[in-house]
């Protein structure tokens, strides 16, 4: 098995996880295929609307099915393909991302340190979170709704539909665009477009909006006998 770079663990946690996503991916579908006389709100009311349904996501755990096409014959990338696992995640920054097929791997974050481990490779990797997360997608379902403004640039289409397009503004962000979509105030849908033309579509299911989670599902300790990678 090829070993995972942090950024790469980032993409296919989309969370990685994190403020936002997942619905049917009609949704967005339907948004694409809408005349191009639809009306587009502005930036600020975009941001504005955004930030209520992220604030409104205080928590949430879902199971999700996750899927990188190449970047232009639609198929699937040989490097990523399609992973399913679950997910959760609770305000302030704190997030897990689990892959359970094809292979097992866990991305925990509690706002000061995030792990990725790789059960099969027998690796931890460690780092500090303000490394990795301010302008990945981990922001959007787990940090301050009220500073998305400042990291992403925010966009609607289409005035009448809860779809979102969202592009960072750092030059160092892991990704060119996210799209994400709402339906029933829940994040149900989210789409990341990265700097080498790949397409990482991510749907959510059996979604809990609010739940009572745990606070050691954002904890980790290594398993004993693990090698350790400090980043």
């Amino acid at each position: 098995m090829k070993k995972l770079s942090i950024k790469q663990g980032m993409i296919r946690s989309a969370l990685i996880g994190s403020l936002v996503t997942s619905m049917s991916i009609a949704v967005p579908i339907v948004a694409m295929t809408q005349t191009a006389s639809a009306k587009a709100a502005d930036n600020l009311t975009a941001a504005k609307r955004l930030n209520k349904l992220l604030t409104n996501t205080k928590s949430m755990s879902a199971s999700f099915s996750q899927t990188t096409k190449g970047a232009s014959s639609g198929q699937l990338s040989s490097g990523n393909g399609t992973f399913s696992g679950t997910m959760s995640v609770q305000r302030p920054n704190n997030f897990r991302w689990e892959t359970k097929s094809p292979s097992e791997q866990l991305i925990v974050a509690n706002g000061s340190s995030l792990w990725i481990y790789d059960k099969d490779l027998e690796q931890a990797t460690k780092q500090n979170v303000d490394s990795q997360v301010g302008n990945t997608p981990a922001l959007l379902l787990s940090g301050d709704p009220s500073k998305i403004d400042k990291n992403f640039k925010i966009t609607q289409p289409y005035d009448n539909k809860n779809y979102y397009v969202l592009y960072p503004k750092s030059d160092n962000a892991s990704f060119k665009s996210l799209s994400i979509s709402f339906s029933g105030g829940k994040p149900v849908m989210m789409v990341l477009n990265d700097s080498l033309g790949q397409t990482t579509s991510i749907k959510f299911s059996n979604i809990k909006l609010n739940p009572s989670i745990n606070a050691s599902q954002f904890k980790f300790t290594p398993p004993k006998g693990v090698d350790i990678i400090n980043q």
